[in-house]
């Protein structure tokens, strides 16, 4: 006798028996990807504009990534931070010299590198000023810092930080290019203000070039110290290597990661050498922030990204990416208005087709495409930055059809 045959459990209800259930991931199951596409487990194909929420830089198994990796691999995996290792030298040096910073501190994620860069707002405060009240963090209503309790307190987004119990104190919020808010609020007792040049998971909304030179002048006037959040905007995302270098405003300290390890999990927190040195050995640490395989990854990437063609290629991406949604634009009336920078842009839906935007990924997915949101009504775009003009052209035409379908 035959025993019944036995449906395999998807990966999906593996998913709810296994994990903790802080995600809701799609039920299509990506299993390997190469550039800017993706195939699931029946071999579908997709275009992929979420690029690992803006993280795969240079798309899917980049070749030279690949032999970083690899390399490394062969020679050193991890001897802890009782030792310097020469991936770490060699990325931290690439950083210092193509920014402002004179000192790098590298941990695992964006929330990391965060955290350190608060931490050091107030010792350096504490150390420069006296100590006393000078304690305070100035963020931006809907910014997004990270899930650490110190940085989910800091983001402007109350309903990541509720529930958990007595928040961090002195951390206030204020509208993000609102500078006459910031101004009622700054005083002798800042420390620091903490913006994102683009607010990413906030909507995909840029911060004027008038706001950021305001904030760097009210930061000097306070003696509080200015953090740009480039986690979602650095590693060449809006066209240039970091957002600040398109404002010309430079910060006291900047952090990253997402696109620095094009995939492999890495942050920095870049500051100046004045900054830095308020953090001395056992003020802060990390166990894996500096492992050499993720280090040679991110020096690999740097290499590319840092180069004017690639630059200058991310903005011609943007530019077609606009004129895509223009004519999709044209046709529906879907979106108020586009808005971002670079390979970082966001539309914003226009009134009839509020709070819709999950319904769009959904359908852009039954199409073949990967799109993001940031809230309800803005669908995020956030491709590799080397991202084939065919792919984009592609990526649209199945985006057009997905819209079309729910436009009925």
């Amino acid at each position: 006798m035959l025993e019944a045959a036995v449906a395999p459990v998807s990966c999906r209800a593996q998913f709810d028996q296994l994990m903790v259930p802080c995600f809701a991931p799609h039920p299509v199951v990506p299993v390997r990807g190469s550039g800017s596409r993706l195939w699931d487990e029946v071999g579908r194909d997709y275009v992929d504009f979420i690029g690992g929420i803006a993280t795969n830089a240079l798309g899917h198994c980049h070749p030279r990534l690949q032999q970083a990796l690899i390399t490394q691999a062969s020679q050193l995996w991890h001897s802890s931070n009782y030792f310097t290792n020469q991936p770490a030298l060699r990325l931290a040096r690439q950083l210092v010299d193509l920014t402002f910073a004179d000192r790098v501190f590298f941990a695992n994620s964006g929330a990391e590198a965060n955290e350190a860069a608060l931490k050091l707002a107030r010792r350096y405060a504490q150390d420069h000023h006296g100590g006393g009240d000078k304690v305070q963090i100035i963020a931006c209503l809907q910014a997004f810092h990270g899930r650490t309790f110190f940085t989910v307190s800091t983001g402007g987004q109350p309903q990541y930080a509720d529930g958990f119990g007595p928040k961090p104190a002195a951390i206030d919020h204020v509208p993000l290019n609102d500078l006459e808010a910031l101004r009622a609020q700054i005083s002798s007792r800042t420390c620091a203000v903490i913006v994102e040049p683009i607010q990413g998971e906030g909507g995909v909304t840029p911060a004027s070039h008038d706001y950021l030179e305001g904030v760097r002048s009210l930061c000097d006037q306070h003696q509080a110290l200015l953090i740009f959040d480039e986690v979602q905007t650095g590693n060449g995302r809006t066209g240039d290597l970091f957002a600040y270098m398109g404002y010309g405003v430079v910060p006291d300290i900047l952090t990253t990661a997402k696109g620095l390890g094009g995939g492999f999990p890495i942050g920095a927190m870049l500051a100046s050498a004045q900054v830095a040195a308020s953090f001395k050995p056992g003020t802060h640490g990390t166990t894996f922030g500096g492992n050499p395989l993720a280090c040679a990854v991110a020096s690999a990437l740097l290499d590319e990204v840092s180069q004017p063609e690639l630059l200058a290629g991310v903005r011609r991406r943007e530019q077609l990416l606009r004129e895509h949604l223009g004519r999709i634009n044209s046709r529906f009336g879907l979106f108020a208005e586009v808005r971002g920078k670079g390979c970082l842009l966001g539309a914003v839906l226009a009134d009839r087709w509020q709070g819709r935007a999950r319904e769009l990924l959904e359908a852009a997915v039954g199409e073949g495409v990967m799109v993001l949101m940031a809230g309800p009504n803005v669908l995020r775009l956030a491709p590799a930055l080397n991202i084939p003009q065919d792919d984009i052209d592609d990526g649209m035409t199945r985006l057009e059809r997905a819209i079309a379908r729910l436009a009925g």
